[in-house]
């Protein structure tokens, strides 16, 4: 690990860290005062990230709720609302049958199907039955609801960062669930190592390239 590059990540820490502590939390609310509906649409926005924008994806998602096209809309009126998402055929299709899974009747139920004492186990499920959920997706909306913690979302800018600070020696092209698992422990290495915990770690990392603390 080069020196630099690790005082730069303990530096660009100290700068974020109230505000990644502060997201954090927010996390936090909205799986312990959120609506199904909250959670739903957290999904929905993980299904929309991939080779998209998080930004673009998060105004989708505010397109999508507006009269409640995210709830209840058809799948062209889904599709209408996919401006600036990346195939959006594929991920109006994914937010469409993933409504099949999760809304009974008018009503929504997606806590149900989340094991609080196993999230690997629950990340597991969310990847064999929800059609365009990876483990990076899955991982992803576990965290943003204030669930694993301890899952790595290995996306561009961790990985670009896990390569630089030497934790991973190169990127590979596919990210099969083996490679996925041993860079997750990777990760959870370096985090013992840094004091810095998974959750904040995620959030650092995306910073750093991003120049801000989204989700």
């Amino acid at each position: 690990m080069g020196k630099k590059k690790y005082l730069e990540l303990f530096k660009h820490y100290e700068l974020f860290k109230d505000e990644i502590l502060n997201r954090l939390k927010d996390f936090d609310y909205i799986w312990e005062n959120g609506t199904e509906k909250n959670l739903f649409a957290e999904l929905c926005f993980c299904l929309c990230t991939p080779q998209s924008s998080a930004k673009l994806a998060d105004k989708a998602i505010l397109r999508l709720k507006k009269n409640d096209v995210l709830f209840y809309g058809s799948h062209s009126q889904i599709r209408e609302c996919m401006v600036g998402v990346r195939f959006p055929n594929n991920k109006s299709e994914y937010i469409f049958q993933a409504r099949r899974i999760f809304k009974d009747g008018k009503s929504f139920f997606v806590r149900k199907f989340i094991d609080l004492s196993n999230p690997e186990r629950t990340r597991d499920w969310l990847v064999e039955n929800v059609k365009g959920m990876g483990y990076k997706e899955a991982s992803h909306f576990l965290r943003n609801i204030g669930l694993g913690r301890e899952l790595a979302i290995l996306d561009k800018h961790i990985l670009k960062n896990m390569k630089e600070l030497g934790i991973i020696e190169s990127i590979p092209k596919t990210l099969t669930k083996r490679i996925y698992l041993d860079f997750e422990d990777k990760m959870r290495v370096f985090s013992s190592e840094t004091g810095i915990s998974m959750a904040e770690l995620d959030l650092v990392f995306w910073s750093n390239e991003t120049g801000e603390v989204f989700k």
